[in-house]
């Protein structure tokens, strides 16, 4: 069976990896730290999740993937500029792409916490 979550949070970390590379070829140090590390931690928090002990653990780990969606996609909208990301072929790709993880993960966490 797919897992939807899993396999888009895995693309975009994939491609926050692309940014994080380029921003720092850029010499953007400190700014390629903080995408990579919300970036990344979502699908990591995911894959947690599914593994969790308890309902109130799965529930923890999907709220901080949705707290570090959120914070990516902070680090995306700041980015939105011709001297950062705006020329970066996935660019466009990553904002939408935040949105749509973001919806996703929210859905989740209704659901767990009505089941709880």
């Amino acid at each position: 069976m797919r897992n939807i979550i899993l396999e888009k949070t895995t693309v975009f970390a994939a491609k926050i990896l692309n940014v994080y590379f380029y921003l720092r070829e850029q010499k953007h140090y400190r700014l390629s730290e903080q995408i990579v590390g919300s970036g990344t931690s979502i699908g990591a928090n995911v894959v947690e999740g599914q593994a969790a002990e308890s309902k109130n653990d799965f529930i923890h780990k999907f709220s901080v993937a949705a707290k570090e969606a959120r914070e990516s996609s902070f680090w995306l909208n700041l980015f939105d500029r011709e001297e950062l990301l705006k020329k970066l072929p996935d660019f466009e790709y990553l904002k939408i792409e935040i949105k749509e993880i973001i919806k996703i993960l929210d859905s989740i966490l209704i659901t767990a916490k009505q089941n709880k």
